[in-house]
């Protein structure tokens, strides 16, 4: 029963993935702007970077400001657009978010933008056919001697349909699905940056078995473009276990990066291992080594849950999911033709009977 469910889950997500990308894939293929409505930040006198089209800021302690974003209605007709603050986070697959939200930060982290720039009037607004609409965000910067990065970003989304696109020329950090405007804010000077290594544990990443390093960011500034290269020993053999590396990882301030080193189709076995790991960029190098153990009930519980003991093949879970909205779309025109089929009857009929 837990595989059925776990597989239906996946099959339902393959089948929410195949809509999303058939949803591109109609837009790309109709010129101009099919989101139907477009942003442009208003740059404050404080903006550090003119050239720069998302807020790129030079704040300070108690600083109050007002920030604006003008959203243009692409279409004949009215539309409504949902729009919010995120606090930036480090993705699971290494990449700064600014779509998604989340729960789980560093405790290192002071200030979210969510928290010190807020919103002014409603989150869903509707705006005129062919015409604009300001919002109007206020930020409000504490009595602080923080010094370092604050990131986040101003997120925009069509409320009444699902129609997607690319940001263009919004900002330099964007999401195919919705507009993100990039919010940076800088006080005093960026700190250098401090990387350390919290938990080291088995676990599962996206339904895939493996070890879990959680590296922490615990300073107010960006650490990109991080070449990592991982070492898993057995302490009780010295044999490597595994080897792994992964490159351009970016990390965003105060912010915890969850490293799934996956197994595939090796198993997890009991035992007690050493991880040494490289992480470095041009400037700044860490080395990270650390004993951790995998105990028998852990490999159980994650090898038994991990996706790859059902024995279905990721691209084979593709194909039925593929196969499931095929079979969803060919149920949905045959319900359209009934339909239709059945009013041109009731016609006739009407016809007739004149």
């Amino acid at each position: 029963m837990q595989k059925l469910k776990k597989f239906c889950s996946i099959v339902l997500l393959t089948i929410g993935l195949i809509i999303c990308g058939t949803s591109v894939l109609a837009s790309a293929a109709t010129p101009g702007n099919d989101v139907g409505f477009s942003v442009k930040a208003l740059l404050p006198k404080n903006q550090i970077e003119k050239k720069d089209s998302f807020f790129n800021l030079r704040m300070k302690s108690q600083q109050d400001e007002r920030l604006q974003v003008r959203v243009y209605n692409t279409t004949n007709q009215d539309i409504k657009v949902k729009n919010a603050i995120h606090t930036a986070w480090t993705s699971s697959a290494g990449a700064i978010e600014y779509v998604k939200t989340t729960k789980d930060f560093d405790t290192s982290l002071r200030y979210k933008m969510s928290d010190i720039s807020k919103l002014q009037g409603k989150q869903i607004i509707t705006i005129p056919a062919g015409g604009s609409k300001l919002v109007t965000a206020k930020v409000k910067i504490p009595r602080t001697e923080f010094q370092g990065t604050i990131l986040g970003g101003w997120y925009f989304k069509r409320a009444d349909s699902k129609v997607i696109s690319n940001v263009k020329g919004a900002s330099n950090m964007h999401n195919q699905y919705s507009y993100v405007i990039g919010m940076m804010y800088t006080m005093g000077k960026n700190p250098s940056p401090v990387m350390r290594l919290g938990t080291v544990q088995a676990g599962l990443a996206n339904y895939h078995r493996g070890v879990i390093a959680n590296l922490r960011n615990t300073t107010a500034v960006i650490i990109p473009n991080l070449k990592m290269n991982t070492t898993i020993t057995n302490r009780d053999g010295g044999s490597v276990v595994k080897h792994l590396k992964q490159d351009n990882v970016q990390m965003a301030p105060n912010t915890t990066f969850k490293y799934g080193m996956l197994y595939g189709d090796q198993q997890l076995k009991a035992g007690h291992y050493h991880l040494h790991m490289v992480v470095k960029n041009r400037v700044n190098e860490w080395v990270f080594d650390r004993n951790f153990t995998i105990t028998q009930a852990q490999a159980n519980k994650y090898n038994k849950a991990a996706v790859e003991s059902s024995g279905l093949s990721f691209w084979l879970i593709l194909a039925l999911g593929a196969l499931a909205m095929l079979i969803l779309i060919l149920l949905i025109l045959l319900i359209i033709y009934l339909i239709r089929r059945k009013k041109k009857q009731d016609e006739a009929d009407t016809e007739r009977s004149k």
